[in-house]
């Protein structure tokens, strides 16, 4: 009689933002190769989330509990505000609906990738006796993880810099597995980009500000667009709320510069293509542009977001200056300042290629597979 492997169970949590969100979905693809289809898998968090139109898109069953979220502020009085009151009454709630969720469902393990939404899941873990493991995607763990870390099996963190702000007793149960990134982000190829009318003689910039777009980069862009096109050949993705505005900017160029300046409101499943042409990115500093970059060996400009929680965008971008592996813009940034730090890379060949080499040292295109087996492992 040939008996069938038993099923590998899985609840996953992590959300409120694709910082979260994406890596959680790429490790799931990862363990669904490694299990050969034995993977059963729940994805817990909020209702009418992010998360919950992820999962439903891939196929994974969701269930949604109460959350809730500490909104940060300079002094304890501060906190105390009605929104952070009424959600405290949440968390208790959430935690008892994970409870039921996790007794019913039976996961051999629970994997938290972060945001306020993974805190009741990870909770449950702990009182139900199932092993947690969680991730960690920016330098500086996050609010949710630092709560988490102290019952977590095992701690993943994404840069050897995280562990030393790890307690010691986390810190025996800490592996560095890297962020993970979707794996169509690695084969991209750069004569598939569409750019028709580019000077392939001259190096290629990408733009971006996330799927938004970025209010401040794009103004900053726009402020030296002259100057850069006749350096470089440019892709700016500038978010569909501002797309219309920065093609005017576009229609005031001469025309051999405009043939050289591509807007997209959005890049979509031409993206891989896109990072693979690029020779220097312009970008926020978001733990997933963070890795991609590294992934990839790419020249970067990082002009984190000055309003990211816990100021992380600053602090990811500060952690690969001081490597050698991008270029961070601190403080007030300006035209100038941008101006200043891209033209070395695009006068020099040479040293936007060992500022690429020192960002691909950093990468690790291979974390969902390690994070896929410190989950294995724990089960």
């Amino acid at each position: 009689m040939i008996f069938e492997a038993e099923p590998f169970r899985l609840i996953v949590s992590g959300g409120g933002t694709g910082g979260h969100t994406f890596p959680a979905l790429t490790t799931v693809r990862a363990l669904r190769a490694r299990t050969g289809g034995r993977l059963e898998v729940l994805w817990v968090g909020a209702a009418g989330s992010l998360e919950e139109r992820v999962a439903t898109a891939e196929g994974i069953p969701f269930a949604s509990v109460a959350t809730g979220k500490v909104r940060r502020a300079r002094n304890v009085l501060g906190m105390l505000s009605a929104e952070n009151v009424r959600d405290m009454f949440r968390v208790p709630l959430g935690v008892y609906q994970a409870c039921s969720i996790v007794r019913r469902f039976r996961p051999d393990v629970v994997l938290g990738t972060g945001g306020y939404v993974a805190v009741p899941v990870g909770v449950a873990a702990r009182v139900c006796r199932v092993p947690l493991v969680i991730h960690e995607q920016t330098v500086r763990l996050g609010l949710a993880n630092r709560v988490l870390a102290r019952g977590a099996a095992r701690v993943a963190v994404t840069a050897e810099a995280s562990l030393e702000l790890l307690s010691g007793a986390a810190r025996k149960r800490a592996v560095v597995t890297g962020n993970p990134v979707r794996a169509e982000v690695l084969t991209g190829r750069a004569d598939r980009a569409p750019v028709d009318g580019f000077d392939r003689a001259l190096p290629t910039v990408y733009v971006t500000g996330g799927a938004q777009g970025a209010r401040q980069i794009n103004g900053l862009v726009t402020a030296i667009l002259p100057w850069l096109l006749e350096r470089a050949n440019v892709v700016h993705q500038c978010g569909p709320a501002e797309e219309e505005q920065v093609a005017a900017a576009a229609r005031t160029l001469p025309p051999a510069l405009a043939a050289r300046y591509q807007v997209k409101g959005f890049v979509g499943a031409e993206l891989p293509d896109v990072l693979a042409l690029a020779d220097v990115v312009v970008s926020r500093s978001g733990a997933g542009t963070i890795a991609e970059v590294t992934a990839l060996g790419k020249a970067a400009v990082l002009i984190p977001l000055a309003s990211s929680a816990g100021n992380e965008q600053a602090h990811n971008a500060s952690y690969l200056e001081r490597a050698g592996a991008a270029v961070a813009l601190l403080g007030e940034v300006t035209p100038e300042k941008l101006q200043a730090a891209v033209a070395p890379l695009l006068a020099d060949p040479a040293r936007r290629a060992a500022l690429a080499a020192q960002a691909r040292r950093h990468g690790r295109p291979d974390a969902a597979e390690r994070l896929a087996d410190e989950v294995l492992h724990a089960g």
